[in-house]
């Protein structure tokens, strides 16, 4: 019954701690498709060139809200591939609050989320590149339109009907987007942290600390959970020497918190979401790797 309590109340903590976020990334979308909605994409083809950009520097802030608000504007494509792409990989999650419990100095930290910024950054610039040139091999449209108001139908929350209604109608619509995707985390959440406590971290630890190109590849599918503890794990056991820097490099570039949990609700494209999910596995994995190769240690 304690382990039971346990599971719950952290499932609930994780979750509560993303509604500010959901809820502030609803508003402004719900803004921006009931009252700008006819500037929205000259806005969008305007600042999307820089969004790897900020997205690799605002995702180094040691909140998983982020990522979640990044999968909800991709999936109204009011950012890019390579924005989305880019938070993913400098979300920090709950590495900083471990590494400050831990008295890790100040400097290393501060290297840590500069490295996986720049990473970010420089990838979120590429996929773009590589967006852009495949549309102009392709004679597609480069500005992919807006879609916000796919969310609505999704969701089923009726916002056609607040068109007129202002400020009401905005915050009515935002809050029901927020309360569904609040649902949905929840439910996850718990499933995955009664997986884990049946797995037993011990064992996740005891698969980190066997080959070195095999303990990439863990730490990147360990990443890959949806979930505060995988970021723990990986973090844990680099402060504890049982992993090396480019391991926990592994795991963190690819851990994006909740956030690929929120692109597989909110986004209708699955295959496209799957295709997220591995260029992030790849790129995480691959950079970690490196890291190792090239001898960078903090």
């Amino acid at each position: 019954m304690e382990l039971f309590i346990d599971v719950v109340m952290d499932a609930l903590i994780d979750s509560l701690k993303i509604l500010p976020f959901l809820f502030i990334t609803y508003l402004l979308m719900e803004y921006l498709e009931h009252k700008t909605q006819e500037y929205t994409s000259a806005i969008v083809q305007k600042t999307e060139y820089f969004g790897p950009l900020w997205g690799g520097l605002i995702g180094v802030f040691p909140q998983c809200g982020f990522s979640a608000a990044a999968s909800n504007l991709y999936a109204g494509r009011v950012i890019t591939l390579g924005t989305l792409i880019a938070i993913y990989l400098s979300t920090s999650d709950e590495m900083i609050p471990l590494f400050i419990s831990e008295q890790v100095p100040a400097p290393i930290m501060i290297k840590i989320l500069l490295i996986k910024a720049v990473i970010g950054i420089i990838a979120g610039f590429i996929i773009d590149a590589v967006v852009h040139w495949h549309h102009m091999n392709h004679n597609k449209r480069l500005d992919d339109p807006v879609q916000i108001n796919a969310l609505c139908e999704k969701e089923h929350c009726h916002c056609e009907e607040d068109d007129h209604s202002g400020f009401i109608g905005i915050v009515k619509s935002a809050f029901v987007h927020t309360i569904h995707i609040f649902a949905f985390v929840l439910v996850l959440t718990l499933i995955l942290g009664f997986a884990i406590e049946l797995i037993g971290e011990d064992k996740l630890s005891e698969l980190l600390k066997t080959s070195p190109v095999l303990s990439h590849l863990l730490a990147g599918i360990i990443g890959l959970i949806p979930n505060c503890a995988a970021s723990v794990i990986i973090t844990t056991l680099y402060l504890d020497k049982m992993i090396t820097f480019g391991t926990m490099m592994s795991g963190l570039l690819v851990g994006a918190g909740i956030g690929l949990l929120i692109l597989f609700r909110v986004n209708n494209n699955k295959k496209e979401n799957i295709r997220i999910a591995i260029l992030l596995f790849l790129i995480g994995t691959v950079v970690g790797a490196l890291l190792d190769v090239l001898g960078i240690a903090l």
